[in-house]
């Protein structure tokens, strides 16, 4: 007797959606290390409100005896305002498909092709969605727009508010030891300090090319996580292939949180048919948002050429 669509449902939610999801991450190396370090549920609201921190106290300072100490309150904080992006692929079986594929384990088979099919598009979408401009209004707001000098993001303008300005470096076009130096020296302050840097291959070729043989130290952390990575004032350089070319990117992954809605966190949702055609389908989906909650804390070069 053939699967049911119930049993079909289950069966690929219980075997195929968790790999399918394993897979999505570890295949992308700042979305593998943003799961680990900043994976963050967040339910309900229109938008996902990020507070953010831009000025030290005022009523401070040193006293003696009885003096009379300052209370008085300044404005210390705001919020960034994120609109949540939504992903979907779907898994479509047609008839003719079931005919082909008769028997349980061949169905089976065949979906598993499927959901392949669905991590590999899921993948991709996730993966370039993290490096988005923002010309994809309906994609993540991705890295080359929360790390930068200009514009507004998360609705606080940097003209207005410079404190809300990434360091951009926009006129190197010739990787040197000197230009990173530079970058990381602006983004640190005292331990507060870029904690990875994100590239594209070119652009790793050439760092190593800048090191002594007996200085290309590799991080072994990232080396267990099945990526190669060398090391830089002892953080990790790492290659993710959705970078885009001349970029590279200094992160200080303390202040940036990819956050996800619980009830759409690859939701598996069943196959079902429709009444004027052959075929049944399912869907996974994904509801979230990257943020950057402290912008001066990150830098990029993205003129480089390799």
């Amino acid at each position: 007797m053939a699967l049911t669509y119930d049993e079909l449902s289950s069966t690929t939610e219980k075997f195929f959606v968790k790999k399918l999801v394993d897979n999505i991450f570890n295949s992308n190396s700042l979305l593998q290390r943003l799961r680990k370090k900043n994976y963050k549920a967040q339910e309900g609201g229109t938008h996902i409100m990020v507070p953010v921190a831009y000025a030290a106290t005022t009523a401070a300072g040193w006293y003696s005896g009885t003096d009379t100490l300052d209370t008085t309150a300044n404005d210390q904080i705001t919020a960034a305002a994120f609109t949540r992006a939504h992903a979907y692929a779907s898994i479509t079986v047609t008839h003719t498909d079931e005919l082909t594929n008769s028997g349980d384990a061949q169905m089976i088979d065949f979906v598993r092709s499927k959901v392949q099919l669905a991590e590999m598009t899921l993948k991709d979408n996730l993966g370039t969605g993290v490096f988005n401009l923002g010309t994809d209004t309906k994609a993540l707001i991705g890295l080359r727009l929360a790390v930068d000098s200009a514009g507004t993001y998360g609705g606080i303008s940097r003209t207005d508010y410079t404190w809300w300005a990434s360091d951009e470096d926009g006129s190197t076009t010739t990787l040197t030891l000197a230009a990173m130096n530079a970058a990381y020296g602006d983004v640190t302050i005292g331990n507060d300090k870029p904690t990875v840097i994100i590239t594209t291959q070119d652009l790793y070729d050439s760092y190593m090319a800048l090191l002594q043989p007996q200085q290309r130290f590799v991080d072994e952390k990232t080396a267990d996580a099945g990526f190669t990575s060398l090391l830089y004032r002892s953080i990790p350089i790492i290659v993710d292939s959705h970078c885009p070319a001349s970029n590279m990117f200094m992160l200080n992954e303390n202040y940036l949180t990819l956050y996800y809605h619980p009830k759409d966190n690859f939701r598996f949702e069943n196959f079902i048919k429709p009444t004027d055609q052959a075929v049944a389908t399912a869907k996974i989906f994904w509801a979230g948002q990257m943020a950057c909650s402290n912008c001066r804390m990150q830098a990029k070069l993205n003129a480089l050429t390799a």
